[in-house]
């Protein structure tokens, strides 16, 4: 967990807003290409818990789109 944290320590601030699944997230695109999706689960209208996903196959599977 710690190595994943590491991985994104001051990267957070290029995420930009996306849908996941259709739902909103937000997405670490470098360069273009997205790498990670970050899905959110809701709660309401609070974010209760945030899935990292970069798993190629999922993020395509999954639709992952920036947010116009």
């Amino acid at each position: 967990m710690r190595a994943v944290a590491d991985g994104f320590r001051g990267r957070a601030r290029t995420a930009q807003p996306a849908l996941v699944g259709g739902v909103p997230g937000a997405v670490w695109a470098p360069d273009g290409a997205v790498q990670a999706a970050f899905a959110f689960k809701f709660a309401g209208d609070r974010i209760v818990a945030i899935e990292i996903i970069m798993d190629r196959a999922r993020l395509r599977a999954l639709g992952v789109s920036r947010a116009p």
